[in-house]
């Protein structure tokens, strides 16, 4: 028996929870993955796995044996990788998930820097804000904003975003401009809603010190950055998200920030993948380009204060 081959069928039938859908995505027929299975498991002389029809679950064995599993066929992986030289130049293909703001404003646009440096990387970029199944979608890693809890998943902090309050001339000339937090019950506001919370009608905002959510009503909710900022240029009401997503806006006064002393507390972003001793070259080298990224754009880690609200904008 190829045990290197047994112990890879055994992590994608765990990772997929499927024989069949290992069967699938290893290129084998599906009696030989179950027979792969039946026999490391009489050469270990202990059951692995728990199976019903419908169900298929770890025994505590088969917890223990599949995290030795998985760092012995990384350690070969980073092994092999740094024989065959892709360390200094690494390859493969890689997929990641993000927010569509963080992916217009920051990634995209150096994009082209990524593919200069590592022109042998096939990156596969996902926009959305749901919740990622990172082993059941095959995701290497995704970027999240908020506060994290996932403690299944490696976090590594890439740095914050600003938050502010802001809306287009059009509606503050109607509406007037909000100089205190009171003056909001006179105002409205375009909500935004995202997969996890289902929730969009408070801001944030912090005085004195403390942080403080304020319901303001409003006509219309979204889940999707581009067009939350379109309907605030249409002047549908004020809206709050990261700085950096409407800089050039701001600049051109197509937007105006309003309660800047009242900013919320900045957004921690957050790189998260599976847990693995030992990454691929590939996944090391998008990690490190974008804590760059978001150093060279100021968005580098400052002291944590307040507690930011969950979001994916």
């Amino acid at each position: 028996m190829d045990r290197v081959q047994a112990m890879q069928v055994f992590l994608r039938v765990v990772e997929s929870r499927s024989f069949v859908r290992a069967a699938e995505t290893l290129g084998l027929p599906a009696s030989s993955v179950t027979g792969i299975i039946k026999r490391l498991e009489q050469h270990l002389q202990t059951r692995l796995l728990n199976r019903s029809t419908r169900n298929l679950s770890l025994t505590p064995e088969g917890e223990r044996y599949f995290h030795r599993c998985r760092d012995i066929l990384d350690l070969i992986d980073d092994t092999e990788s740094s024989l065959q030289g892709s360390v200094e130049r690494p390859q493969g293909r890689l997929r990641v998930d993000m927010p569509g703001g963080i992916a217009h404003a920051l990634v995209l646009p150096q994009l082209w820097q990524f593919q200069q440096r590592y022109p042998d990387i096939y990156l596969m970029i996902g926009v959305n804000d749901r919740q990622v199944d990172l082993i059941q979608e095959s995701v290497d890693c995704v970027i999240r904003t908020g506060n994290l809890n996932d403690s299944t998943l490696v976090a590594r902090r890439l740095g914050e975003l600003r938050w502010i309050t802001c809306a287009a001339p059009s509606y503050l000339a109607k509406q007037g401009v909000p100089e205190v937090l009171e003056d909001l019950q006179r105002h409205r506001a375009v909500h935004y809603f995202s997969s996890a919370t289902r929730r969009g009608s408070d801001l944030h905002f912090v005085e004195e010190g403390a942080g403080i959510a304020v319901p303001v009503s409003g006509a219309v909710a979204v889940n999707e950055t581009e067009l939350y900022i379109k309907l605030c240029l249409d002047g549908h009401g004020l809206m709050q998200l990261a700085e950096v997503l409407v800089t050039q806006h701001l600049q051109t006064g197509a937007l105006v920030e309003v309660l800047a002393d009242k900013r919320p507390a900045p957004v921690p972003v957050s790189l998260l993948y599976p847990h693995h001793r030992y990454l691929s070259p590939a996944m090391r080298a998008f990690t490190d380009w974008t804590t760059e990224l978001f150093s060279s754009a100021g968005l580098a880690r400052s002291p944590d204060k307040i507690k930011a609200p969950s979001t994916d904008r």
